[in-house]
């Protein structure tokens, strides 16, 4: 298994709410699966993750992060 760095944790946080966070998709991709894998896990898994650990985006939201990774 690949070490992650920190370099590439924080080149993925991103804050929405106030909050850091990092989107399933780059969370994915540090972890070279795919995304539907890390939902998977987090479905299988909720009481694994404190409240508040897992947030899901409104449109205008997904939107914005949606136009600035491009």
């Amino acid at each position: 298994m690949k070490i992650i760095t920190y370099d590439q944790v924080n080149t993925k946080i991103i804050e929405i709410r106030n909050q850091k966070v990092i989107l399933d998709c780059d969370v994915a991709n540090l972890y070279q699966v795919e995304t539907k894998r890390v939902n998977e896990a987090v479905k299988n898994n909720q009481s694994k993750f404190p409240y508040g650990y897992i947030i899901e985006l409104d449109y205008s939201e997904w939107e914005e992060v949606r136009w600035k990774s491009i």
